[in-house]
C-alpha cells in the first residue's frame, strides 16, 4: 500500500501532509471534497457515490490516493488500468472509466488512466494537486506500465468559444498567451498534450472538449 509524509507550503506556512491509499472509512470525506471541488455548473451526478468508491478500493486500490492535512482529507486522485491504442486516441470519459465505476479495469493494461483528481479549494495553494500527480507517476513506475493518461478539462474555453476554435484555444495556452486552470496545471506537472477530444464529458465550461494528456514512464 502507498503512504508518504511530506511538507507542503503556502507562502512561508508549512504543513505536514500525508498521501496514502484511501479506504472505505474515507468515503464521506471524499464525497465532501468532490462537492467542494466541483460546484455547479459541474453536473452533481458526476460526484462520487459509495458504489463507485467501493469499486475503486476493491478493483484497483493502488490507484486510489488521497491527501490529508491535520487529519482532514483535502484531495484525492483515482485511476484504473486500461489498454490504450495510440492510433485511435479519441474516446469519452464515460467509455474509458466506465462512468467512474472502473468495472473495465484491466490488471494487464498498458496505461494508468486518470479517472479524477480534485483538491478542496481552500487547500489548493499548498500544491497538493501536483503532489498527488507525482505520487500517481510513482505508481506508474512501480507497476511498470507505459504511461499515465487522462483528459484535461478546458474550463476557461467557454469565455473564448465565440472567437476561436478549441484547437486555437489549446495552442494559445501552450504558447502562454492564455492560462487555463486545468491545462496549465497539467503542463506544469509534466503532462504532454497528444490529442484534442470532442464530446469527452458533459461540461459547459469546456464546451464538452478535453485535451488528452500523457506522462510517459521514463523507464520504458
Amino acid at each position: 500500500m502507498y503512504r508518504k509524509e511530506i511538507y507542503v507550503f503556502h507562502g512561508d506556512m508549512a504543513k505536514k501532509a500525508i498521501i496514502r491509499n484511501y479506504t472505505a472509512s474515507d468515503f464521506p470525506a471524499l464525497i465532501r471534497v468532490q462537492q467542494e471541488s466541483f460546484p455547479p455548473p459541474f453536473p452533481s451526478e458526476l460526484w462520487w457515490n459509495e458504489e463507485q468508491l467501493t469499486n475503486h478500493v476493491t478493483l484497483f486500490p493502488e490507484g486510489a490516493l488521497c491527501a490529508e492535512i491535520d487529519g482532514r482529507i483535502v484531495g484525492s486522485m483515482t485511476g484504473l488500468l486500461v489498454d490504450f491504442d495510440q492510433t485511435h486516441p479519441s474516446h469519452t470519459w464515460e467509455e474509458m472509466t466506465d462512468g467512474g465505476y472502473i468495472r473495465n479495469h484491466r490488471p494487464d493494461g498498458n496505461t494508468l488512466y486518470v479517472v479524477d483528481i480534485c483538491v478542496s479549494p481552500s487547500y489548493r495553494k499548498f500544491g497538493l494537486g501536483k503532489w498527488l500527480m507525482q505520487s500517481m507517476y510513482e505508481v506508474v513506475v512501480r507497476l511498470n506500465v507505459d504511461r499515465l493518461l487522462g483528459g484535461g478539462r478546458m474550463p476557461r474555453y467557454h469565455r473564448y468559444a465565440k472567437e476561436m476554435s478549441a484547437q486555437q484555444y489549446v495552442e494559445h495556452v501552450l504558447s502562454g498567451k492564455l492560462k487555463d486552470p486545468v491545462i496549465t496545471f497539467l503542463l506544469r506537472c509534466g503532462r504532454l498534450p497528444i490529442a484534442l477530444v470532442e464530446n469527452y464529458l458533459e461540461d459547459e465550461e469546456s464546451c464538452n472538449y478535453a485535451v488528452l494528456m500523457e506522462w510517459k514512464n521514463p523507464f520504458k
